[in-house]
């Protein structure tokens, strides 16, 4: 029961995870229509304008953590308790995110792009496995980022800043030594072709298995995590 009580904790300040997200989303959509409308073509037009609040969740990842967490202690909520319930919470918002994502693609579709043939939400490779499909990509992708905040935040107060640069040396190194292969081998055709078959879909449901280790790596990591 207190585990639902974690996400009333972290929904008190209902700005972190309601109002900034469509705030963000909001003005990220009045820009780019603006930009859309001054691009002198008749041709479709595209742009990542809309991931702007998938990014945010990045930050209310670590914010979860180092603001809530001292104080969830003080109400005499365990750490197993307030791990899930902030990771309900994450998958709550996440959901809210996928499905304004596809309300705006309903609405680029019936507006032929807010009027401009432009788009910010409808984007056809995502949106290809059709609208469940998209729900996918744009859930998986918010809840990757705030679970990477929350690790990110997780390390540090287990470890502190040392052990979490080390951790983001290593991993930046271990994606360029896989970049350097993927190139000394000629291999980046073969991984344009996976990528193509995987599609959105796949690619999204890859995402959600490496967002499922990285909550496990954060789970273990938590039990050492100095409030």
């Amino acid at each position: 029961m207190r585990t639902f009580n974690v996400i009333r904790l972290q929904l008190i300040n209902k700005g972190t995870f309601i109002w900034y997200p469509l705030m963000i989303l909001g003005a990220a959509t009045i820009i780019s229509i603006l930009i859309y409308a001054m691009i002198p073509v008749d041709t479709p037009k595209y742009g990542g304008g809309g991931q702007a609040p998938l990014w945010y969740f990045f930050a209310v990842g670590m914010s979860a953590m180092t603001l809530t967490f001292p104080f969830s202690q003080a109400m005499s909520v365990t750490r197993r308790e307030f791990f899930f319930g902030t990771m309900l919470t994450a998958i709550l918002g996440s959901a809210i995110m996928g499905v304004l994502f596809l309300i705006g693609g309903g609405i680029e579709m019936l507006t032929d792009g807010w009027g401009v043939n432009g788009y910010l939400f409808y984007l056809p490779w995502l949106w290809d496995a059709g609208p469940l499909g998209a729900f996918v990509v744009f859930f998986t992708l918010a809840l990757f980022f705030f679970v990477v905040g929350f690790t990110g935040a997780t390390i540090y107060k287990s470890w502190g800043q040392l052990v979490l640069l080390i951790v983001s040396i290593g991993l930046g190194l271990i994606l360029v030594g896989l970049v350097f292969l993927a190139t000394r081998l000629d291999l980046w055709n073969h991984v344009g072709a996976t990528i193509m078959d995987l599609g959105a879909l796949g690619l999204a449901v890859w995402g959600l298995v490496i967002t499922a280790v990285l909550t496990v790596v954060s789970f273990l990591a938590f039990r050492r995590t100095i409030p």
